[in-house]
């Protein structure tokens, strides 16, 4: 007896340890007690049990997927933690120790069951997912969106569940499938959820599909999950979309695959003349795709200046086609955004101001709405003195979403205008 009360005694004093944070309401910024430098925001859902999501940003803005999936938090009871310091740039060992310092502050800090662990991250912040579970066991599941596992990681017998969300105009696309493919010839239980939409966050209708998953794969799914996964199915046969029916089967099958119906009806399909046409169709376009990239990487250094604005204006018009090529006209979108970033930022750093405008331009041409693109802009205005341009650049900047103020202050080439932006 002494023994029992002992233990209510010891259980009472942990629980009290655990702070307050208000539930419902996301909580931007928490510094680590043992390094204020860290920081994360934090959802605690009125009905958490617990189980805690880790979500990685590839810009570390913790609170971004927060306030996107906090409905979905509520409804399954997870409570959401994102990372304000986890970024692309970092190395793994920086990664490492963000993820120490965050698993101890929580854990310390909130309810956290520790055999409902979970991580989640998008591009960049997706191979943080992936780099913890690889390296530290007790995570159940990864949900990757937009990226995959860290860079060379082969496909294995994990031990957790896989979980890939990508865009069909995400320019990783063909990469994800065929990392989903290879896992078919492992003993991982691994789940492909493809959306409408391009390399960004999942919209909550997915995401919603990839939680419900997490509690399917422990054998409790939530009743919606299937009936709404055979909705899909259906709508998408009656529109002739096999491709997109084959995948909501073989999407429920791999949650369950003892499916009497989807396995019946996977058959049906995949034995269409429709869906083999649709699938030689989408093969014929991955190849036209490929052979593309080839060709725009021949033609980087061309010194016509019509060629890129007349791509990107192809790009952009071809991207609204309904046919197979409408999303592929986007992933090649964002492979010219990501190939023009990457130069930029190649002869930025070698100070070759006169070429890093170029594609600094040609990036802006291509992703418009990338912030990332009038920050290099502002910093070859700073460099050149143009102090009212390198402004304007960066309030361009931070209407399209920058929000690292350390980063900008820390800029060398904007020590005299610092002060002067208003945040």
């Amino acid at each position: 007896m002494r023994c029992f009360l002992l233990l209510l005694l010891l259980q009472a004093s942990a629980c009290s340890s655990h702070e307050s944070f208000p539930t419902g309401k996301v909580v931007d910024t928490v510094a680590c007690k043992a390094d204020p430098s860290q920081t994360y925001a934090v959802y605690v859902p009125s009905n958490n049990n617990g189980a805690v999501i880790y979500c990685f940003d590839a810009h570390g803005a913790g609170a971004l997927p927060l306030n996107n999936y906090k409905a979905l938090a509520d409804k399954y009871g997870y409570i959401l933690v994102g990372s304000n310091n986890s970024k692309n740039g970092n190395d793994w060992s920086t990664t490492e120790n963000i993820w120490q310092a965050l698993v101890k502050d929580t854990r310390e800090r909130l309810p956290v069951d520790t055999s409902h662990v979970y991580t989640l991250g998008f591009s960049g912040g997706a191979k943080v997912a992936g780099y913890v579970a690889l390296n530290h066991p007790g995570i159940k599941s990864v949900i990757v969106n937009g990226a995959g596992l860290p860079d060379g990681t082969p496909p294995g017998n994990f031990p957790f569940t896989y979980t890939t969300l990508a865009g069909e105009g995400d320019l990783n696309l063909t990469d994800l499938l065929a990392y989903d493919q290879a896992l078919n010839k492992t003993a991982t239980k691994h789940h492909l959820i493809s959306y409408k939409g391009k390399h960004e966050w999942a919209p909550a209708t997915a995401m919603d599909i990839a939680f419900g998953g997490l509690k399917a794969d422990e054998g409790l799914a939530p009743t919606d999950l299937m009936p709404k996964t055979r909705t899909r199915m259906e709508m998408a046969v009656q529109a002739n979309q096999f491709l997109r029916a084959e995948m909501e089967c073989r999407l429920w099958l791999s949650y369950s695959p003892n499916d009497a119906f989807f396995k019946n009806q996977l058959e049906i399909i995949t034995g269409n003349p429709a869906y083999k046409a649709q699938a030689k169709e989408q093969l014929a376009v991955l190849v036209k795709e490929q052979k593309t990239k080839e060709d725009y990487s021949a033609n980087l250094g061309t010194n016509d200046s019509t060629y890129w604005p007349g791509v990107i204006k192809g790009l952009n018009a071809g991207a609204a086609l309904p046919t197979l090529e409408g999303p592929m006209n986007q992933r090649l979108l964002a492979y010219l955004s990501l190939m023009f970033y990457s130069v930029s930022n190649h002869y930025l750093a070698s100070h070759a101001d006169a070429v890093a405008r170029h594609f600094v331009d040609l990036y802006k041409l291509a992703d418009p709405a990338n912030s990332e693109t009038y920050y290099m802009s502002a910093m070859l205005y700073a460099r050149a003195g143009d102090t009212g341009n390198a402004m304007k650049e960066m309030n361009l900047a931070m209407k399209n979403g920058f929000k690292d103020k350390e980063r900008f202050k820390q800029q060398a080439e904007f020590q005299a205008i610092k002060e002067s932006l208003k945040w």
